[in-house]
């Protein structure tokens, strides 16, 4: 896959061409008008790098999600049987479609060593037209004939 950078003349134009060969956008201008919520974020935390990345590539090989980042080094503050607690964690930001949730919660509940995981999903509703089209091409799970 080719890109090129933008340049001073043409900020906008930095993606010339779509991750997924199924979108046919010319601009990658986001239609701030238009209504993305079949997309989903969904936020997760894992105690460290190595779960964190296994949870990662499981959903992405899964096609329960296009892609995952992580966010190492966040510390989060939260109240746990009566204590207020403090812990560092690496945050997990899943893009995928909503139809995939019930599947992507249920991996994610299922590999996660916590006995409450964060899993948190917010409607996508606007972004690069060529890249949301990537979200829904990567997270789109094969049919398996019974």
């Amino acid at each position: 896959m080719m890109y090129a950078l933008a340049t001073a003349s043409e900020p906008l134009a930095a993606l010339r061409r779509c991750p997924s060969q199924s979108c046919s956008h010319e601009s990658p201008i986001p239609n701030p008008g238009s209504q993305m919520s079949d997309l989903q974020l969904v936020l997760t935390t894992a105690p460290d790098p190595l779960v964190a990345e296994a949870i990662a590539r499981a959903l992405v090989e899964a096609q329960l999600a296009a892609c995952v980042s992580l966010l190492p080094g966040v510390t989060s503050v939260y109240r746990w049987q009566g204590e207020v607690e403090t812990t560092r964690e690496v945050q997990l930001l899943i893009k995928t479609r909503a139809s995939t949730l019930p599947a992507l919660m249920s991996e994610i509940t299922r590999l996660h060593p916590y006995a409450l995981p964060e899993l948190v999903a917010i409607p996508i509703e606007s972004g690069l037209p060529a890249y949301l089209d990537w979200v829904r091409f990567g997270s789109t799970p094969p049919v398996r004939s019974a």
